[in-house]
């Protein structure tokens, strides 16, 4: 199958498996667009009803108001002991809505997203899991003042020498860094240690940066506002340029979570500084915590914990019988976070037994704990509305009629196929030197993918696939 240029040139056919050719832009920093970056919050009026389209929201008008209540339950303090469940179908939107719910609490307030699966670990207990996504999503913040460099980033050369160790190749020396704030410029030599850490940051030249002096910390603010562009949706945090010297004091903020605490503990590394308890995290291999030490790190951050986080456990059904009753036991915690449960299952056996049938798969105990929200299937026109607010946010241009086309793809299909097949068909357009996509490339992307429902009837009577035997 061909895709060939629509342009009158003599260019040959440019097969659709082919790769692109380089952009102009190649070199500069690219960021992968999250399938939920364009969910902002629940999209609620002040009154707490849900506009139909607000804040990346489309639809699930019931779903949202329910939600909004449940921010208001957890803002007042009047939701510990208890969790939300949201039930539906997949590709109904359960995983925006938990992270909705977590825009609502705050910037700032630690979202820890996880899989019922994701327990079943050879290196620790099925509760141990629970326990660290649990202390994962409440967070602390420290204040302290520091020596530090501070600017947008002007240069950045790293110098190299012959390798000492051996007789080949080279290593790096140290490395130039320059930097400015408003009031003037410096040009620092820097540790090749320092370097690593640079590009681990994945820092370049116009990002803003600061290098704690003592420690040799380097921490990306963001990206100078001199660089912002016009766009209405960005990839990018953009920050202004600092003032007063390069050199200078400041207070940094540093969020923690209990986990990292818990984790820190239990391999303390010597040091006293924020840095080099968080330096010990990068050690390979899982530590299990024990109760003892979570009840002392308790003990010394209960007057500093900030606010509580969001745990969502996806596809709850896959827990078992023990990890439930483990996870009862975590949501009367003092400290617990804000739990989210999500799952698309009916009346299902719970894991880990052989006779219990429960709704959802979920033991009642755990449900009567439960605020359950249901949420709905899309038509075809807010199919449409999601794969054009998909559109924009992806930065792809839709030909007359293709919208139309998805969303009858997606009405067919289900929403998520319909979503998937924008970014191939972006690319088969680009391949044909076009700058948008056509109904042609959502047709051809059809003859080369198939969606689950029409995977589904292709299989045989007796589990094989029609036109060949699969087993």
């Amino acid at each position: 199958m061909k895709a060939t240029s629509t342009t009158p040139s003599t260019s040959a056919p440019v097969a659709h498996n082919a790769l692109p050719p380089p952009s102009a832009t190649s070199n500069a920093r690219s960021s992968r667009i999250a399938p939920h970056s364009h969910i902002k919050g629940l999209g609620l009026t002040s009154d707490g009803l849900a506009a139909p389209d607000g804040a990346g929201f489309i639809g699930q008008i019931n779903a949202r108001e329910a939600c909004g209540v449940v921010v208001d339950l957890v803002k007042s303090r009047k939701f510990s002991g208890r969790a939300l469940l949201l039930v539906g179908a997949p590709g109904t939107g359960k995983t925006a809505l938990a992270l909705a719910v977590s825009h609502e609490l705050g910037n700032k307030v630690p979202f820890c997203p996880m899989v019922g699966s994701e327990v079943y670990s050879t290196e620790v207990k099925k509760t141990e899991v629970l326990a660290e996504s649990f202390r994962r999503a409440i967070g602390l913040r420290i204040k302290e003042t520091k020596e530090v460099y501070e600017g947008e980033v002007t240069e950045l050369t790293p110098a190299e020498s012959e390798n000492p160790l051996s007789g080949y190749g080279k290593t790096v020396s140290h490395v130039i860094v320059g930097l400015k704030t408003v009031k003037g410029t410096k040009q620092l030599r820097l540790d090749p240690t320092i370097y690593e850490a640079i590009l681990k940051e994945k820092i370049v030249v116009g990002d803003v940066i600061y290098v704690e002096a003592n420690t040799g910390a380097v921490k990306r603010v963001g990206r100078s506002d001199a660089y912002a562009s016009s766009y209405d949706l960005e990839s990018e945090t953009y920050v202004p340029l600092p003032k007063g010297d390069v050199h200078k004091r400041k207070e940094l903020v540093q969020d923690v979570t209990l986990g990292d605490l818990d984790a820190a503990n239990a391999r303390p590394q010597g040091g006293q500084d924020i840095m080099s308890v968080m330096g010990s995290l990068v050690k390979s291999g899982r530590t299990e915590v024990t109760d003892k030490l979570r009840r002392e790190v308790n003990k010394v951050v209960k007057g500093y914990v900030d606010q509580g986080g969001v745990v969502f456990i996806d596809e709850v059904h896959m827990l078992d019988i023990e990890c439930f009753t483990y996870l009862n036991a975590l949501l009367e915690s003092p400290m617990a976070p804000t739990v989210i449960l999500a799952t698309n299952r009916g009346n299902a056996l719970v894991r880990g037994t052989t006779d219990v049938v429960s709704p959802h798969g979920v033991p009642v105990d755990l449900l009567d704990r439960c605020l359950i929200v249901k949420t709905d299937g899309y038509n075809r026109e807010q199919i449409g509305k999601v794969v054009q607010l998909r559109a924009n946010v992806e930065g792809l241009k839709l030909g007359p009629g293709v919208l139309e086309r998805i969303a009858e793809e997606g009405e067919r299909g289900s929403m998520r196929y319909a979503l998937q097949l924008l970014t191939p068909a972006s690319i088969l357009a680009s391949l044909s030197g076009r700058s948008q996509i056509e109904v042609e490339d959502i047709g051809e992307m059809n003859e080369l993918f198939l969606d689950a429902k029409t995977s589904a009837t292709n299989i045989g009577a007796d589990g094989g696939f029609d036109g060949g035997k699969m087993w």
